[in-house]
């Protein structure tokens, strides 16, 4: 991994970059009615809305213009896109006709997956494909889980479980279908597999962009963004009224761990004594192919001999490491969050205790 290196405000290469947000969840969770409903929203004017099949959302009565022969544009401004060949070259399709002036100029791109997608491989596309990610930037994941047989697809459906694991935002639908103690039951099941996402309920679709929007780095530069993104609970500042009432808020990443299952299972990870980058990447990079494929998800700042960086990946690939402009907190130690399949922690705390001449502490967990 090559260490991006801190840019002023002018040269934030995350700024530059188009926000992507994949809209996933198993089948029957809603999808198709929150496209349906964000298509139209006003605030969705300059957003590129990439799905299936334009028709399976029912829209094709605002449509405007046919830019080509899968990209649509809607009468709100929206660009309305199908997948017909692979998202790669969907995106730079997308892309080239903004920049040939084709289709108007959009700021946001949300894409829905099929409710059988494993959402690893969108994710991995956007950090390996180098023309990508050159021009867009994962904004985060958002999954929608059926409040009426989300509990048995957890059980059953490998898919639905990764779905949920790999989220930064989790929605319950159709929670009117269901008694309050089978919605409570479900969110505990969901909160088990991934505490660190900020979990809601959505009632037909009605759900504002804001709420899928805004949940990934988007800067170089360190801001209370940059500690939501990763997964510290903002404190409320002493001249809130609730101040003295709301608990206190947790130490960072993944000091709230839920319940696990028998191989899903989120690992917190602090060390206090900063890494050589050199020896940090080396440990990466050996976990990676020794455990690639169940390490599901991970998020970290780590102190690299005094300085903030940014890593973030997927299985065995990662996004390049960003350095930020500053700590965003007083608080210097490396944390990490791993969301992992029949992995023991200890072999990631023993790899990264064994790494360089900066030996990091006992970690906390």
């Amino acid at each position: 991994m090559n260490r991006q290196d801190t840019a002023s405000p002018l040269q934030d290469v995350l700024a530059r970059k188009i926000p992507v947000s994949l809209i996933t969840g198993f089948l029957g969770s809603g999808k198709t009615t929150l496209i349906a409903k964000l298509v139209r929203h006003p605030e969705m004017n300059r957003a590129v809305v990439v799905i299936n099949e334009i028709g399976e959302i029912g829209i094709d009565h605002d449509l405007v213009t046919m830019a080509s022969e899968n990209i649509a544009l809607l009468a709100n401004g929206c660009i309305c896109c199908s997948v017909r060949t692979d998202l790669q070259e969907t995106l730079r399709d997308l892309f080239a006709q903004r920049r040939s002036g084709l289709i108007p100029d959009f700021d946001r791109v949300m894409i829905e997956t099929t409710g059988l997608a494993d959402p690893a491989p969108v994710i991995q596309t956007l950090a390996s494909d180098t023309l990508l990610a050159a021009q867009f930037r994962l904004d985060g994941v958002i999954t929608l889980v059926d409040a009426v047989h989300g509990a048995g697809q957890i059980e059953r459906q490998p898919e639905a479980v990764k779905q949920i694991v790999l989220a930064d935002r989790l929605f319950i639908t159709k929670s009117d279908l269901v008694a309050a103690d089978q919605l409570v039951s479900l969110q505990g099941l969901i909160g088990a597999l991934n505490p660190g996402a900020a979990l809601k309920v959505c009632q037909h679709g009605e759900l504002p962009p804001s709420e899928l929007v805004g949940l990934g780095l988007a800067s170089m530069r360190a801001s209370a963004a940059t500690l939501r993104f990763l997964g510290e609970v903002p404190k409320p500042p002493p001249t809130s009224p609730h101040a003295e009432s709301e608990p206190q808020c947790a130490p960072y990443l993944g000091a709230r761990l839920g319940r696990h299952d028998a191989s899903i299972r989120t690992h917190s990870l602090r060390f206090s004594v900063p890494f050589q980058w050199s020896a940090f990447s080396a440990a990466i990079e050996l976990l990676t192919v020794l455990r690639g494929p169940d390490l599901l998800r991970v998020k970290a700042i780590v102190n690299v001999e005094g300085r903030p960086v940014i890593v973030q990946g997927v299985q065995h690939l990662f996004h390049p490491p960003v350095e930020l402009d500053r700590w965003p907190s007083a608080d210097r130690d490396t944390r990490l969050v791993l969301i992992t399949r029949d992995l023991d922690p200890q072999l990631v705390d023993r790899l990264l205790q064994n790494v360089g001449a900066l030996v990091p502490s006992k970690p906390v967990s």
